[in-house]
C-alpha cells in the first residue's frame, strides 16, 4: 500500500487542527514530513529492528516508523501518557496495526522498565523539559549503534537544551543536529 497519500492527509490535518488550538499541549504537534524522512532512513540503514516511540498522539510518525520497521522485519512501541484511540485508528487505514504495540504510559516510567539494550532507535517527541528526568535510560536501553533522535530541537532550543547537554557531556555517543523539520538531533551510542 502506498501510505503517502494517507500521512499527506494526517499531516494536513494535523496542521489544520493545530491551528485552532490555543494551548500546545492541546495540538497535535506533527513530525515535519523532511525530519520523518530522515528519522526513516537512519531507521533502515541501521537496520533497527526495536524501535521505541515516545509520544504518539495521532500516529503520524509512528506510520512512518511502522512502514521502516516493516522493511527492517521490526516493530514500533509507542507510548503516550493519553489513549492513542486515534493513532490505533489510523494504524488500521495503514494496515500496520501488526507492526505497532500502543503503550499508555509515561515515557520516563516505560523507559526505566525496559530492558538494558533493548532498543535500536528511540525516537523522543514528547514533553521536552521531562527528558532529564528520565536519564540514564534513554542510554541504558539503547543497544551498541543504537540511536536517540529527539525532534524539535531547533523550534524549542531551550527546552531540549539539558537533555543535550547529557548526551553531549557522556563519550559514548557521536551526536549532531540536523537543520529538517524544526530541528532533528541525532546520537548515536558507540
Amino acid at each position: 500500500m502506498d501510505l503517502r497519500p494517507l500521512l499527506d492527509e494526517l499531516y494536513a490535518e494535523g496542521q489544520a487542527f493545530d491551528a485552532t488550538q490555543a494551548d500546545r499541549r492541546d495540538r497535535r504537534r506533527n513530525l515535519e514530513p523532511d525530519a520523518a524522512e530522515l528519522l526513516t532512513l537512519l531507521l533502515r540503514v541501521g537496520r533497527a529492528r526495536d524501535i521505541v516511540e515516545i509520544g504518539t498522539s495521532n500516529g503520524y510518525s509512528t506510520l512512518w516508523l511502522a512502514a521502516a520497521a516493516a522493511d527492517t522485519g521490526g516493530s514500533v512501541t509507542t507510548v503516550d501518557v493519553a489513549r492513542p484511540t486515534d493513532a490505533r485508528a489510523n494504524a488500521l487505514r495503514a494496515g500496520l496495526t501488526a507492526q505497532i504495540t500502543f503503550v499508555t504510559a509515561d515515557g520516563g516510567a516505560f523507559l526505566a522498565a525496559r530492558p538494558r539494550r533493548s532498543v535500536d532507535l528511540l525516537f523522543l517527541d514528547a514533553d521536552r523539559p521531562e527528558y532529564p528526568d528520565w536519564w540514564p535510560h534513554p542510554k541504558r536501553v539503547l543497544r551498541p549503534g543504537g540511536v536517540i533522535a529527539i525532534d524539535n530541537v531547533l523550534s524549542h532550543p531551550g527546552e531540549v537544551a539539558p537533555f543535550l547537554a547529557l548526551i553531549a557531556a557522556d563519550p559514548a555517543f557521536t551526536a549532531s543536529t540536523v537543520a529538517v523539520g524544526k530541528g532533528l538531533h541525532v546520537a548515536v551510542l558507540s
